[in-house]
C-alpha cells in the first residue's frame, strides 16, 4: 500500500557515473536506472519482456539498452527497436518507462500514472541549490518499512537517548525542551524546538573551536509525504537572544533526508547534511559526514530491530500504546493513508490536490 502519485527520489546522481546501469527496487517494482550517451537519466523496468531476463545486466548503447539473453534492444522509451534476425517489431514488446526529474544532485522518479507526473509536484529544498550551503550527499540501505524511520525522525526527545554521544549531547534534552510548534498540515508536519543554555552535542563540538562553549540550540524540521524529511539547526552563544532574533554568530546547518520504500520490510534512505560555514575547509563537511553515519547506525540498530518484532508478532502493530509526543507522527500515517485511499478510487483528482510548494 504506497501513494504511487508522488516522486520519490530514486538515486544520487553520483550513483550513475562512469556508465553505471543501477538495478533499484522501488515500491515492490525493479527498475533500471542509467544515464544515457545524451546525459539524460532514464528509468526502465529491469525485466526484458521476452523472457524475463535482468536489462541491468544488458549493454547500454547511445540512450538505449540491449538485453544481453538474445539481443533485444530497447530504445529511451522502453520501445523495441531491434530483434536480431527478425525484421518484424512487435508493437507490444516494450517495457515501462518511469518519468525522470534530474534537480540538485537528485534523481526523482515518478511510480504512478505518468499522464499526472508533474515536476511542480516536487518539493525542492533551497539549500542543495544554494553553494554557499556544502554537504556530502550519502546513501544507506534500511532492513525496515521506510515508515519506521518517519516515525524516528517525528519526535526528537530520541536524541537525549539514543545520540548522546553523537547527535544529541545529554539526556536533559529529553526533560527540559518541549517542542514551541507543532504544526499539522495536509501533507505532514512542522515542528519548532529550542534547547536553552546547553552543552554542544559531540557532532558539533567537533567542528568548533571552543569546545565547552553554552549554546541555544534551535531544531526546526518540516515531515513531508511520502517521506521527506527537512530540517534547519542552528547554534547561537546561550542568551544572546536568539529565539527574539538575534543571531549573531550563529553556526547553522541544513539536513535534507528522504526515505523511499524499496519493499515492504526494506527501504532507502538518502541524506546530505549542509553547513554555511566550512569555508574552504572540506573537513568539516567530511567531520559532519561522519558523526551523520555514525548517528544514523545507532538508529538503524533500533529500527532493524522493530522491524524483527512486528515480522514475528505482526499484530502487535495496532496494539502500540501512543505518548504526547506521537501526535506529528499519528497525524502523518493518517494524512499518508487518507491520500493512499483517495488515489485508489480518483488518482486524477490526488495528483492535482496535493501539490506542494517550493520550500525557499
Amino acid at each position: 500500500m504506497y501513494l504511487k502519485n508522488c516522486w520519490y527520489v530514486a538515486a544520487w546522481d553520483y550513483e550513475l557515473i562512469d556508465g553505471k546501469m543501477l538495478a533499484r527496487t522501488i515500491l515492490n517494482e525493479n527498475v533500471l536506472l542509467y544515464r544515457g550517451a545524451s546525459g539524460e537519466v532514464i528509468a526502465l523496468n529491469n525485466r526484458c519482456p521476452h523472457r524475463g531476463a535482468l536489462l541491468s545486466e544488458g549493454r547500454r548503447e547511445g540512450d538505449g539498452v540491449r538485453c544481453m539473453y538474445h539481443g533485444i534492444k530497447y530504445d529511451q522509451g522502453g520501445r523495441c527497436v531491434q530483434i536480431p534476425g527478425q525484421d518484424m517489431i512487435p508493437p507490444k514488446l516494450r517495457t515501462r518507462k518511469y518519468p525522470i526529474v534530474e534537480s540538485a544532485r537528485l534523481i526523482w522518479i515518478w511510480m504512478g500514472d505518468p499522464a499526472h507526473a508533474d515536476r511542480t509536484l516536487i518539493p525542492e529544498y533551497a539549500p542543495l541549490h544554494d553553494p554557499k550551503w556544502r554537504g556530502t550527499p550519502a546513501y544507506l540501505h534500511y532492513d525496515a518499512n521506510y515508515l519506521l524511520i518517519v516515525d524516528n525522525l517525528s519526535d526528537f526527545s530520541h536524541l537525549a537517548f539514543v545520540h548522546t554521544n553523537t547527535l544529541g549531547g545529554s539526556e536533559e534534552y529529553a526533560y527540559v525542551t518541549k517542542p514551541v510548534v507543532v504544526e499539522r498540515q495536509p501533507r505532514g508536519f512542522r515542528v519548532e524546538r529550542w534547547h536553552m543554555n546547553s552543552e554542544a552535542p559531540p557532532f558539533h563540538k567537533k567542528v568548533i573551536r571552543d569546545k565547552d562553549a553554552r549554546v541555544d540550540r534551535r531544531n526546526h524540521v518540516i515531515m513531508l509525504i511520502p517521506g521527506i524529511f527537512y530540517m534547519e539547526t542552528m547554534f547561537t552563544p546561550a542568551g544572546q537572544g536568539a529565539e527574539k532574533g538575534n543571531t549573531q554568530n550563529a553556526r547553522e546547518y541544513r539536513n535534507c533526508q528522504y526515505m523511499t520504500p524499496e519493499t515492504d520490510r526494506t527501504t532507502h534512505f538518502f541524506w546530505s547534511y549542509l553547513n554555511n560555514f566550512e569555508g574552504s575547509d572540506p573537513t568539516i563537511s567530511q567531520s559532519l559526514l561522519d558523526s551523520l553515519i555514525e548517528g544514523f547506525m545507532e538508529d538503524k540498530a533500533i529500527i532493524e530491530r522493530q522491524q524483527k518484532t512486528l515480522d514475528a508478532d505482526p499484530a502487535f502493530e495496532s496494539q502500540m500504546l501512543a505518548i504526547l509526543a506521537d501526535a506529528p507522527l499519528a497525524h502523518f500515517r493518517r494524512a499518508l493513508s487518507k491520500l493512499i485511499e483517495a488515489e485508489q478510487g480518483a488518482p486524477a483528482i490526488v495528483a492535482a490536490a496535493t501539490k506542494v510548494p517550493s520550500l525557499a
